[in-house]
């Protein structure tokens, strides 16, 4: 045992595994060259049978095309290796063939000899016929098909890139298995294309075994007679032998790894390999098996057939038609759990028990969708929800409370209802076996199907069939079943309403966790400085405009700082914007040094500064209100035609309430102040409100 680990790690060291390929490919070309004894061909024609075997049985237990994704470079290499046999042979036959039909090996003589019965005209039919198998049948099937793969695969990545992108922002998956999804999906777009060059060598196999056993018979015959001095009759029988031997021992790995290319590209993907799903698929209805066995059994009746093989067979199948049909009987014969009904009792006295609180989030159901998120019947819905709840806490900064969900029946069958303290925020269908693509903007074509929107984005969209979503993948649309068409529209719905999630309870929990970390910070600050309800406050402020709250240690340092001077939430919530400026900055700009921002005219910041002191800060004017509403519309539009943030750049002193005005009828334009923007980056005014940039 500590002999082999020696030997295993000197090949780690001496990097043998990564020097294989190279080392393959050299002997490969080296053998069109070199000149190869007898015994030497037998060993590497015997190897290229073995690994054509190798290859087939390993395409026939893959679960999915990439399980095998080096198929098409094993398809180059398994071809280069004939090819060299052929051309090393070759050589022997032509230099040593007038000794005898073994001068190229036992192999070639073996092939040529046994599979044919030495029979030449035989011989030669038999490889003409693997070659047009392998060259009209099977190659040109996988090629064609790995074609349309190829195409349809390319056509279907942006609605799977889009679908990828959907469950993680419903936080059904991470980053990392994300990224894992993304780079399947172009690795299976690089295998279908390489799969579909791949078969070209085949093709050209196929037609130089044609052209190699030509010359074989006929350059065989001429060196025969002329140079060996052979008599006619001799040569052609000795190079005759040698030529089909030497053909029908490469055409016969060709072939099997031709069969292993179909199969690969052909087969659908599944949680069986192909012999499972054969003998699932063919041998399940009893139905079927019992007409065939008539049918086949009838036939066998008819004078002249040959009745022992068709009744033979017949009874065969009659006996698993009647096992499959006595195993479901026997299953349905099972007694049933006997229920035992508990006699009537007297109604209980009511008390403080039945007093029934209102759900901060829950999620109803009609009774079609129930499957959804009833695990006895494989519904997600429930592990989608905790995959929400967790990426929400990951991206905002605090636990929501849980979602309750039950069945109401007042509600269409196929209709959702998702509550937030009993209050209706969202409602939508779902429809358990179909699926809902959706129209990124981007799709080509029309679906047959129930037209609807979807209920996040309201975005157009259509319920269609199972079998119709490679379709509507490769049309552009994007692809969700109907737990994540209910998984994505909470997630949105609770990251649209966190501010009214996080409750004293939830903010209490939070401090209690950073208390953990930072005790003195919350010592100092609740309830010595601040109360727990201005805390909240300012908390609710920062998630109402789309802040997440992670950075808890700057937050709370800052309401530190002061609250000694001020107990205004408002303007302990500016204070905190402040502090946490490069964090919102980035949130908008990930990566730019210069922020490309709307401005606004320095006549109407005026204006509204005048206005706000008039009206003691609370309110505008309705007619001043109309024109700022419409000039903001304006120049929102102008920057999203330009493909920039839509981001509104005012001073602190009217931030706030610009924040709050535009957030009912502009909620995509988000408000920011001169002291939020750090120092190190620039700022470029791409659109003005109320005047031209």
């Amino acid at each position: 045992m500590n002999f082999l680990q020696l030997i295993q790690n000197t090949f780690k060291r001496l990097g043998i595994r990564s020097m294989a390929g190279p080392v393959l490919i050299v002997m490969i070309l080296a053998m069109m060259v070199l000149p190869l004894p007898p015994f030497l061909l037998d060993v590497l024609f015997t190897f290229n049978i073995a690994m054509a075997i190798m290859v087939l049985l390993v395409s026939m237990n893959t679960l999915k095309p990439l399980d095998f994704a080096s198929f098409p470079s094993v398809l180059l290499l398994s071809t280069l290796l004939r090819l060299s046999l052929n051309v090393a042979s070759t050589r022997v036959v032509l230099l040593e063939g007038h000794t005898g039909p073994d001068a190229a090996g036992k192999v070639i003589e073996s092939f040529g000899h046994f599979l044919v019965g030495g029979n030449y005209a035989v011989g030669i039919v038999v490889f003409l016929i693997l070659v047009v198998i392998n060259f009209m049948v099977i190659t040109k099937g996988a090629g064609r098909i790995a074609e349309v793969g190829a195409r349809f695969t390319l056509d279907a990545m942006p609605g799977k890139q889009m679908a990828i992108d959907a469950d993680l922002n419903a936080g059904l998956i991470g980053e990392d298995e994300a990224r894992r999804r993304r780079a399947e999906v172009a690795q299976e777009a690089d295998f279908y294309g390489s799969m579909d060059g791949a078969s070209k060598f085949v093709r050209g196999d196929a037609v130089a075994g044609i052209i190699i056993l030509a010359i074989n018979l006929i350059g065989g015959f001429v060196v025969g007679v002329l140079q060996h001095n052979m008599e006619i009759g001799e040569a052609a029988r000795t190079y005759t032998l040698l030529a089909i031997g030497d053909g029908l021992v490469a055409q016969i790995p060709a072939l099997v790894i031709s069969t292993a290319a179909g199969l690969v590209v052909s087969r659908v993907t599944s949680n069986d390999n192909i012999g499972q799903q054969l003998v699932k698929q063919l041998f399940t209805s009893p139905q079927v098996l019992i007409l065939t066995a008539v049918i086949i059994g009838t036939m066998g009746l008819i004078p002249g057939m040959p009745h022992f093989a068709f009744l033979l067979l017949a009874g065969l199948m009659g006996w698993i038609a009647f096992y499959k049909l006595n195993a479901a009987k026997k299953l349905e014969e099972q007694p049933a759990m006997e229920v035992t009904v508990a006699p009537p009792s007297e109604a209980p006295e009511a008390s403080w028990e039945d007093v029934s609180q209102v759900d901060v989030l829950g999620l109803e159901v009609g009774y079609r969708i129930i499957s959804l998120v009833d695990k006895t019947q494989d519904g997600d819905l429930l592990r989608r929800i905790k995959g929400i709840r967790k990426k929400f806490t990951q991206e905002m900064g605090f636990l929501p409370p849980p979602v309750h969900i039950r069945d109401n029946l007042d509600l269409r069958p196929n209709a959702y209802r998702i509550a937030m303290k009993g209050a209706e925020i969202g409602v939508g269908e779902a429809y358990t076996n179909m699926f809902l693509a959706i129209n990124p903007g981007s799709a080509s074509g029309i679906l047959p199907g129930m037209q609807t929107t979807d209920p996040a984005f309201g975005l157009p969209a259509v319920w269609i069939e199972g079998d119709m979503r490679e379709h509507a993948q490769s049309m552009g649309y994007t692809v969700v079943d109907a737990g994540t068409v209910v998984a994505t529209h909470m997630s949105h719905l609770i990251h649209t309403h966190a501010a009214e999630l996080l409750g004293r309870q939830e903010l209490q929990q939070l401090l209690d966790h950073v208390a953990k970390i930072a005790p003195k910070l919350i010592e100092d600050l609740v309830p010595k400085l601040l109360p727990l309800s201005t805390v909240q406050k300012v908390m609710q402020n920062l998630l109402d405009e789309g802040m997440h709250i992670r950075d808890m240690r700057t937050i709370l340092e800052t309401l530190v700082e002061h609250a000694t001077r001020t107990q205004d939430a408002v303007v302990l919530t500016g204070l905190v914007r402040v502090a946490l400026g490069p964090a919102i900055v980035q949130q908008f700009y990930p990566s730019a040094q210069e922020l490309q921002v709307i401005g606004m005219d320095k006549e109407l910041e005026y204006v509204l500064s005048q206005a706000l002191q008039a009206g003691g800060g609370s309110a505008i004017e309705p007619g001043l209100a109309t024109t700022l509403l419409n000039e903001a519309r304006i120049a929102s539009q102008k920057q999203e035609q330009l493909g920039l943030p839509t981001v509104l750049l005012v001073p602190a002193q009217i931030r706030d309430l610009l924040a709050r005005f535009l957030k009912r009828s502009l909620p995509q334009l988000k408000v920011i102040s001169h002291e939020e923007v750090p120092g190190f980056k620039t700022v470029r005014v791409t659109s003005l409100v109320g005047g031209r940039a």
